[in-house]
């Protein structure tokens, strides 16, 4: 590379909020350090894949980002990072084109690894380790309105499908100093809701705290600063459910009642298989808790079909649950092999065929129960947080959502804007949310 000439680097971000948080954060550090962003590929000297293991698809189409990459810009050099990379070896990395690995700890050296390869150093590999909470943090949003703010890291639990664990390494936690100084150059650059996740995130420790006390600590915090009126959090495990907890964050007023629970299966059988360290009673308590404090709070989660050996009537099961719980979104997964994990080698998996009938199955149950909750806003006066203008068909609408994360369309007019909150009433569902009427 001319080194009188700036960098040009482009990004690529597959998986999950935390890919996305980190991608962010790269890309911040690559400015800081007088290289350029740009979206166009064909134009850069450096492609960052970021990529995503949680399924054998995942994989594949990270493969497929690095291999279409080097096709587009023959010329370019590929930094890959993120789970996939963690998860496979060196030789099969190298192979598929890569020219540096960076790994998933060391996110925050990517203008180290930029350099490298600008003087031919590339091709350089490192183990992960386990160490402090790897900083890396941005001041500006990564989806229009709305900041993913990453407090934790790492997982601890090894479920006997997730391949998580050996992906991100142990638990490690932020410190609290630096989550609240980067909200607030978020709230000073005009954001006004946060996101707060991480791998773990219900594994959040704070020394002499426990778990649930260290997240209310971190949203107390976050809800005093000037600018911020809406904070979520990310994914949480059941078991961080108690009374003591939910009755403080109802008290926090900028806190929106939605709580994305972690299910992956109704049924009691599956989840012991799964190793998953609670009941599908234990998680209908937590839910009731929410419901004891909050009018119509979202729940949300994510459940797994087609377990090694889930049978007909265990499949049963988690559609009834899921039926009694009445979700207001179920993200549905079939279950993916992923070696090194207890379930890769467990007796009686469930072939394809049966997993595709089932996935059909729970997300037809999934879209009737969304809409039964949907349906309930009918007529009722919202808050909307303005995020995208978008057109469908020949109808311009302002895109947002409410506290409770529900999607709401709006018809556009000339004082909407992105960032807004605007007061509106449900006429009725439409699409993948509601539709209604700003007052």
């Amino acid at each position: 590379m001319d080194s009188n000439k700036k960098i040009k680097v482009h990004f690529i971000t597959l998986g999950c909020k935390v890919n996305t948080y980190e991608t962010e954060g790269m890309r911040e550090l690559i400015e800081k350090a007088s290289m350029i962003s740009t979206d166009k590929l064909e134009e850069a000297d450096i492609c960052v894949v970021n990529t995503c293991s949680v399924t054998n698809i995942a994989d594949r189409k990270s493969r497929q980002m690095i291999h279409k990459a080097k096709k587009d810009n023959p010329c370019l050099k590929v930094i890959a990072t993120g789970c996939y990379v963690q998860t496979s070896n060196e030789e099969e990395l190298l192979a598929n084109g890569i020219d540096y690995i960076l790994n998933n700890s060391e996110k925050h050296k990517v203008v180290e690894a930029i350099r490298m390869l600008g003087e031919e150093n590339g091709n350089k590999t490192d183990i992960f380790e386990e160490k402090e909470y790897e900083e890396i943090a941005f001041t500006s949003a990564c989806e229009n309105t709305r900041a993913f703010i990453k407090i934790q890291d790492g997982c601890n639990r090894f479920c006997s499908y997730c391949i998580i664990p050996f992906a991100r390494g142990r638990v490690r936690s932020r410190s609290f100093e630096n989550i609240v100084n980067e909200v607030n150059l978020l709230a000073k650059n005009g954001i006004k809701e946060v996101v707060l996740t991480g791998i773990l995130l219900s594994a959040y420790e704070i020394s002499g705290l426990s778990n649930d006390m260290s997240l209310l600590k971190v949203v107390k915090a976050i809800s005093l600063i000037d600018g911020i009126e809406r904070i979520r959090f990310g994914s949480l495990e059941p078991n961080i459910i108690s009374e003591s907890f939910i009755k403080e964050l109802s008290g926090i007023k900028e806190f929106c009642p939605q709580f994305h629970l972690s299910l992956q299966s109704g049924s009691n059988t599956v989840l012991e298989r799964m190793n998953r360290r609670y009941s599908a009673e234990d998680y209908l308590k937590g839910v009731e808790i929410i419901r004891s404090f909050y009018e119509r709070p979202a729940i949300t989660t994510d459940i797994i079909v087609g377990f090694p050996g889930e049978t007909e009537e265990e499949f049963k099961e988690t559609l009834e649950f899921v039926e009694k719980t009445g979700f207001e979104k179920v993200h549905v997964f079939p279950f993916s092999r992923r070696r090194f994990t207890k379930a890769d080698k467990m007796p009686n998996q469930v072939n394809s065929e049966i997993k595709a009938s089932r996935v059909k199955a729970l997300m037809e149950l999934e879209d009737r129960v969304g809409k039964i909750y949907k349906k309930s806003f009918i007529n009722d006066t919202v808050e909307v947080l303005l995020e995208e203008k978008i057109q469908m068909e020949d109808r311009i609408f302002y895109v947002g959502h409410t506290e409770r994360f529900v999607k709401v369309f709006v018809d556009f007019s000339d004082n909407m804007c992105e960032n807004k909150l605007v007061k509106a009433t449900v006429i009725d569902i439409f699409n993948d949310g509601v539709l209604a009427k700003v007052i």
